[in-house]
C-alpha cells in the first residue's frame, strides 16, 4: 500500500497555506511529517482526512484517485476529541458503530484495546475522572478501534509520563510491523527517529526537505567529526585545534564535553587523526558526526517566522 501527495495546495483566502507540496509513504512504514506551528502540516492532514479538498493536486493510494471514506483511517488529533463526561466504554462503542461497526463488534473491540493499553478498569468511569496518561490510552484505543489501514498520528505523545509513553509506543511498532500506513506528526524529535524510516520537512507551506533519514542525517554529517578530552576543557581543546590545524578544519559546535569539526577537504579526516597521534594528545573520543534529526530540523525550519 503506498500513499502519494502530489503537488498539493490550498489557500484560505488570499493567502496560499500549501505552496505544492509532494511526498509519499508506504504500509509497514511511518513517515514524519514535520515543521514549526504554522507549517501547513494541519492542512496538509486535514485534506488527507476530506476534512476539506485541496485547491490543486492530488492524492493517491496504490496508483487510485484516494477516496477517504472508502478506506479505514485512524485519527489522533493534536486536539483531544472525546466526551470527557461520558464514560469510557461508552463512547468508545458508539464512534466504533459511527464508523461502521456492529454494537457487538464494537464492543470487542473496545474490550481488546482497552486491556491492550492497560486501562480497562476505567472502561465504566467518565473520562474525565481519568489522568491525562490514561486518557491519551483512550484516545489512542479510538484512533485503532476499527483496525484502519491508515494511522494518522498527531503528537500522540504529549504530556506523557515514560511508563505511558513506553506503552503507546509498543502499540504503533505494531502497527507499523503489520504493515499499516503511520504518519507521524511530532515535535518531540527523539520519537520521530525512533519511528521514522522517511521524514518530511515542512517550511511556510513548502517541502524544505524529504527522504530517507539515515541518509539524510549520513549526508549531513560526512564533513563532521566529534572530538573529545578530558584531559583540559573543550574551550581550551576547540581553540588549539583551530590554531594548530586551520588549514584542514573549523570548529562548527562546541559542547558540554565535546567539539564538532568540519573538514576542508578530502583525506582531512585520516590527516588529522595521525597528526593528533603524533603529537601524544589524548582522545577520548574521535569519529564521524551524526546529527540528530532535531539539529537538522532547527537548520531548515529554524528561519520560520
Amino acid at each position: 500500500m503506498k500513499l502519494e501527495v502530489q503537488n498539493l495546495r490550498k489557500s484560505f483566502g488570499d493567502k496560499e497555506i500549501l505552496h505544492g507540496i509532494s511526498f509519499q509513504v508506504s504500509g509497514g512504514a511511518a513517515l514524519g511529517l514535520l515543521g514549526r506551528n504554522g507549517a501547513g502540516k494541519t492542512t496538509t492532514i486535514r485534506i488527507l482526512m476530506d476534512v476539506f479538498k485541496g485547491d490543486e493536486g492530488q492524492i493517491l493510494l496504490d496508483g487510485e484517485r484516494f477516496e477517504p471514506l472508502h478506506h479505514q483511517i485512524g485519527y489522533l488529533p493534536e486536539e483531544r476529541g472525546l466526551y470527557p463526561k461520558k464514560t469510557v466504554s461508552e463512547q468508545l462503542i458508539y464512534l466504533g458503530m459511527l464508523r461502521g461497526l456492529t454494537k457487538k463488534d464494537a464492543k470487542e473491540a473496545t474490550k481488546k484495546w482497552l486491556e491492550r493499553l492497560g486501562v480497562q478498569e476505567y472502561e465504566n468511569r467518565k473520562l474525565e475522572t481519568l489522568s491525562k496518561g490514561n486518557q491519551q490510552k483512550v484516545q489512542l484505543a479510538q484512533t485503532l478501534l476499527c483496525d484502519p489501514e491508515i494511522i494518522i498520528l498527531d503528537e500522540p505523545f504529549s504530556g506523557l509520563d515514560p511508563v505511558n509513553a513506553q506503552v503507546l509506543k509498543d502499540v504503533i511498532k505494531e502497527q507499523i510491523d503489520v504493515g499499516k500506513l503511520v504518519i507521524f506528526s511530532s515535535h518531540q524529535m527523539s520519537y520521530v527517529e525512533e519511528f521514522c524510516q522517511e521524514i518530511v520537512i515542512m517550511n511556510q507551506g513548502k517541502i524544505v526537505l524529504s527522504g530517507n533519514l539515515n541518509e539524510i542525517q549520513r549526508e549531513y554529517g560526512k564533513d563532521r567529526l566529534v572530538l573529545s578530552t578530558s584531559k583540559e576543557s573543550i574551550l581550551d581543546f576547540a581553540k588549539r585545534l583551530e590554531e594548530t590545524y586551520m588549514d584542514l578544519l573549523e570548529v562548527e559546535k562546541i559542547g558540554k564535553d565535546h567539539i564538532i569539526i568540519r573538514t576542508k577537504m578530502v583525506g582531512a579526516k585520516e590527516e588529522i587523526l595521525q597528526r593528533l597521534l603524533e603529537q601524544g594528545v589524548d582522545l577520548d573520543y574521535f569519529g564521524l558526526y551524526i546529527p540528530s534529526l532535531n539539529d537538522i530540523f532547527v537548520e531548515k525550519a529554524g528561519d520560520a517566522k
